[in-house]
């Protein structure tokens, strides 16, 4: 690790020098290259620097210690040591953490898709409460969102919805969300007034680049048809809606909330890379026994991720065996407690060399 980082402090002291070089100054696309190089580098050099400045005043500390016999003397350096030591631990553990590789999406845009799964029109309604909670959430963060399809219940749920939500560092904080969500609460369609169990499914999907994906359009069948969505009677008379099959895969999208086919066709296709992506991460993860359908499951009321219990005001997240007490805070988009400690978990994993 050592090694690792002194190497990497060598590279971004090397990179400093070639951006103050004219000839790579005045070749806008090779200084770019370097700049880029060199910001990516800064975080990590900055804490080695600190580390090694933290690791001076300790040994400076200790040998204060060997020397002398003065009892205020004494006293002061051994609280130098210790306030050095605890430094020198922290700076480690983020050392090591800036070490391990990072995922290519980690500030990627995403495309989120939630489905009601058991519980019939009471899971869509839940569907509907997820899809505001996430909405909510991205509004704190300061992200946009915007509805790519849709097919609303007939209680005002829903039964599928996909949404982009585009911000720095989306698929960091959302990459989590995947898996079956649960609610136990008493229905507004029951007038017994039980206690029902629902779950909808929430997917993550980063929004890839361009260039990431090649689609042949040899490979895609394209069908246009009235939209049965927004829009009245004007949308039942032209063919706005777009379904778009990738034939390879069998992967089928559907888009038709906006009245312009070309907007719908342009959704479509932004759907299909994204889910087209997510076959390829998933095929990576199963060669390391982490399989999609690990995340996501069927949609049985057994498989959750996070309960969400009205009687008792609870989110209850499972992998992590957080629990809250402040289930309409959450479902009004405060998140980030939850968020926060599942990222932490996935990084003690990760020092442990284990996957989320």
């Amino acid at each position: 690790m050592w090694e690792k980082l002194e190497e990497l402090e060598r590279r971004y002291h090397e990179l400093a020098r070639q951006m103050a070089d004219p000839a790579i100054a005045s070749d806008y696309n090779r200084l770019q290259g370097v700049a880029k190089e060199h910001a990516a580098l800064e975080k990590v050099v900055s804490l080695y620097q600190r580390y090694k400045e933290t690791k001076r005043r300790a040994e400076e500390a200790e040998a204060l210690l060997q020397e002398t016999s003065d009892p205020e003397l004494t006293a002061l350096a051994r609280a130098e040591l210790k306030e050095a030591q605890e430094a020198m631990a922290t700076l480690e553990r983020e050392l090591k953490l800036q070490l391990i590789p990072k995922s290519p999406y980690e500030d990627r845009d995403v495309i989120i898709e939630i489905r009601a799964a058991a519980g019939g029109e009471e899971a869509a309604l839940f569907a509907a409460d997820l899809f505001r909670m996430y909405h909510r959430y991205a509004e704190r963060q300061g992200w946009d969102v915007e509805i790519i399809s849709s097919h609303p219940s007939d209680l005002g749920g829903f039964k599928e919805v996909i949404f982009e939500v585009r911000g720095k560092g989306a698929y960091s904080r959302l990459k989590h969300e995947s898996g079956v969500h649960r609610v136990q609460r008493v229905p507004v369609t029951e007038a017994g007034g039980r206690i029902h169990t629902s779950t909808a499914t929430v997917a993550v999907l980063p929004e890839p680049d361009e260039v990431e994906l090649h689609i042949d359009e040899k490979d895609l069948k394209v069908e246009t048809f009235g939209s049965s969505g927004p829009g009245g009677q004007h949308m039942q008379k032209t063919a706005s809606a777009v379904r778009i099959t990738h034939i390879p895969t069998g992967i089928t999208v559907v888009c038709q909330d906006d009245r312009s086919q070309i907007r719908n066709r342009q959704r479509a296709m932004q759907l299909l890379r994204a889910r087209l992506l997510d076959l390829e991460r998933r095929r990576q993860q199963e060669e390391i026994g982490a399989a999609r359908r690990a995340q996501v499951g069927t949609g049985e009321r057994a498989e959750k991720i996070r309960t969400y219990n009205f009687p008792q005001d609870r989110v209850t997240d499972h992998r992590i065996g957080l629990t809250i007490y402040n289930l309409q805070g959450v479902l009004d988009g405060d998140l980030n407690p939850i968020i926060d400690s599942l990222l932490e978990a996935e990084e003690g994993r990760l020092l442990q060399g284990q996957r989320m």
